[in-house]
């Protein structure tokens, strides 16, 4: 008996090159399967190089934020030269997690129910699939953080915190409303402007608080001031890389961030030289915001070779260029 081949009732469709295509495979996203075509990913695409996976925990779980302003503050007050107690990074790690998963919880939401005006990514369909354990979790953190307030903090201080935190509202009350505002107030009004400035004074007023009610205020402020002004730039240029480069309409080959990094990096180089003598402490955290700006420039250059996910942590693992560049410090003076 002669075995002979059947031919297929289905053959599998050749490319141009005449290999067969492979068939399709569902893959399984953070909450919806999607349909992927290996054949229609190119041989950049295949070697791109993924995130680990506690980096790529890290960030989808917004552990990346509350990370970054802790390092933040820890610096600015190194800088100051003023001791934080174990309470104020604590409590800027919860309070800064708690708004990240409401405001990430809010962009699912609105972008789940509008699909065509608000474009999803890995991170929202993973708020929004685990939201019956985060919003648990971040109601406790800001149980906790109020805790702390109330307990910890003097009476002084939660009035200038106040402030801060009606700007906080504030943001989120204009960035998730449905109204615009003018055209003339959008820059300024802008969810990456707002993040910047929120997010930097957060990490900078445990520091400023202590350094103004210290016993040396005749030290002139403008070092801690124009440092604070620098790294709001650097979460400026974070925000305003990661909206170009999850935008629909981005251009491929220019996003403007790569010149951005490479002046604000070179400006802070600059302004490190020249306080190096007067103010050492300042020099060495505007080295590494300079690092930073820097950082984000190379990975505006090389992100045609990274993954959504990766380039989206990587742009907050960068930021974090103080716990190397402190010790560092402390090694050689």
């Amino acid at each position: 008996m002669k075995v002979v081949p059947l031919p297929l009732a289905n053959p599998p469709v050749r490319n141009r090159e005449g290999a067969p295509e492979p068939p399709l495979s569902l893959s399984k996203g953070p909450a919806f399967g999607t349909w992927e075509s290996p054949s229609l990913q190119s041989p950049r695409v295949i070697a791109r190089i993924d995130a680990p996976s506690p980096l790529a925990l890290w960030h989808l779980a917004s552990f990346d934020a509350p990370t970054v302003a802790v390092v933040w503050a820890l610096g600015f007050a190194w800088s100051a030269r003023v001791r934080l107690p174990l309470w104020v990074p604590a409590l800027l790690a919860l309070v800064t997690w708690s708004v990240y998963i409401g405001d990430r919880l809010l962009d699912a939401r609105a972008g789940l129910r509008s699909p065509h005006r608000r474009q999803l990514r890995k991170r929202h369909f993973f708020h929004w699939r685990h939201r019956h354990i985060l919003i648990p979790l971040a109601i406790a953190s800001a149980c906790a953080a109020a805790a702390i307030v109330f307990s910890l903090m003097s009476v002084a201080t939660r009035a200038s915190d106040s402030v801060l935190a009606a700007a906080a509202l504030a943001y989120f009350s204009g960035v998730h409303s449905q109204r615009r505002p003018p055209a003339w107030l959008a820059p300024l009004l802008s969810k990456e402007f707002l993040v910047a400035v929120l997010f930097t004074a957060g990490c900078a007023l445990p520091a400023c608080s202590r350094l103004c009610a210290s016993a040396g205020r005749s030290s002139p402020l403008w070092p801690f001031c124009a440092l604070v002004i620098y790294f709001a730039a650097v979460a400026w240029l974070n925000c305003h890389a990661i909206e170009r480069w999850e935008s629909r309409k981005r251009r491929p080959r220019a996003t403007g961030i790569l010149p951005l990094g490479c002046a604000l990096g070179l400006a802070g180089l600059f302004l490190a030289v020249l306080a190096s003598a007067a103010h050492p402490r300042s020099a060495v955290l505007l080295a590494a915001g300079a690092a930073s700006a820097l950082l984000l420039a190379l990975l505006d250059s090389r992100r045609n070779r990274l993954p959504p996910l990766s380039l989206r942590a990587a742009a907050d693992l960068v930021l974090l260029t103080p716990v190397l560049f402190i010790p560092l410090a402390r090694l050689l003076v």
